[in-house]
């Protein structure tokens, strides 16, 4: 993804396709680029966060809700008198606390025995060990086994990558110029499909350097890209073909608020198109980790989520589709560990906006062509 400095999103080029990539200005690495562009991403995200305040309810960072994952036996958020009284509940904050005072290989040990993934650092193993016991414990209520499963049948991973500059003046427009989507099963858990399309800029059709080394891009590969609006049909015509929003529910997930707030909803807007409604609402993963598993929004970039988790980057960093399948590993090792996905982020006439946990879950609307602005 790109950030208001100069941010792409990672390309990926065909797997079977060996990419040279020339070293950057000077003595920096494409490596050192990346982390650049990644420490970039962060301050600019930072920044719109924090344009909203913490109370504001027009942008409430909701994600799993409290119900999808065990809470400790302290908690900010008050339990109902009900669950107070309700002796499973009172098990489960047992349950909790005994989990909680446990160290890491003990924690490892028990998951083991369980044949749960023993990978990750302790507050994710914690996390683990009490999503499952407290499914274990209301899966005797059919009323609470219901609630646990996943409402969505397909969740789609977009990861857009679009044109920069190392030094990006303050209205730069950034376009798309690879277009991936990685495609979950939430019965089966893995990863069943993936559809990825390069897109040729028209504002700036010429990629600078700092583009091509980061994202591994070429200029040959935009040139011989559809445009936008090409592409745009092509990506609905896929979802069609998967019965996607007829058939089957579904939703978007992104790594932060950027690729439909600002890449899609600028690329739309450059290409005289409507923005497409099954776009309007997205799962921000950031904060449906943070929330989950209670880290700081500091530690939520893409690596330190693998990281957090025992898993390593698979494929080349800053390539649209390798970051969406990384993106997509982060996303179902949370299904697994319990966290019930949800929208968290939505555009509302042309403005961020946060979903609470309380808005009803809907799926996202059957893909159709995005019309002219005209129409």
């Amino acid at each position: 993804m790109l950030t208001q400095t100069g941010r792409a999103k990672n390309v990926r080029p065909n797997s079977s396709r060996n990419i040279d990539v020339a070293p950057a200005k000077g003595s920096e690495s494409v490596s050192l680029l990346h982390s650049k562009m990644e420490e970039q991403k962060e301050n600019i995200l930072g920044q719109d966060e924090n344009k909203k305040p913490a109370d504001d309810p027009a942008y409430v960072k909701a994600a799993c809700p409290a119900q999808s994952g065990i809470m400790a036996p302290v908690t900010t958020e008050p339990a109902s008198q009900g669950e107070f009284s309700d002796p499973v509940y009172k098990e489960i904050a047992m349950a909790n606390g005994h989990i909680n005072r446990m160290s890491r290989e003990e924690l490892r040990l028990k998951l083991s025995e369980l044949k749960l993934d023993t990978r990750g650092v302790k507050d994710v193993l914690k996390k683990r060990l009490k999503s499952y016991y407290k499914r274990q414990k209301l899966t005797v209520s059919p009323g609470e086994a219901e609630k646990s499963r996943q409402f969505y049948d397909f969740i789609c991973v977009v990861d857009f990558e679009a044109t920069c500059e190392e030094s990006n003046p303050q209205d730069f427009e950034h376009e798309i110029i690879e277009f991936p989507i990685v495609l979950i099963d939430t019965h089966k858990m893995e990863i069943v499909d993936s559809f990825q399309a390069y897109v040729q800029p028209q504002l700036n059709p010429r990629l600078s350097d700092f583009c091509i080394q980061l994202t591994g891009i070429t200029q040959k590969m935009v040139d011989d890209a559809d445009p936008f609006p090409t592409v745009i049909r092509r990506v609905v015509n896929w979802m069609q073909e998967r019965e996607l929003g007829t058939k089957h529910r579904y939703t978007l997930l992104t790594d932060g608020s950027w690729d439909m707030s600002k890449f899609l909803n600028i690329q739309c807007r450059l290409s005289g198109l409507r923005y497409p409604p099954f776009a309007r609402k997205w799962i921000n993963i950031r904060k449906s980790y943070g929330n989950f598993y209670k880290v700081p929004r500091v530690n939520t970039k893409l690596s330190s989520m693998l990281e957090k988790l025992g898993l390593q980057y698979e494929g080349r960093p800053h390539c649209g589709l390798d970051d969406s399948r990384n993106i997509a590993r982060i996303a179902l090792r949370m299904l697994a560990d319990g966290c019930q996905l949800r929208p968290n982020e939505q555009l509302f006439e042309g403005q961020l906006l946060g979903v609470t946990g309380s808005t009803p879950l809907e799926g996202a609307p059957p893909p159709n062509n995005p019309k002219g602005r005209h129409h």
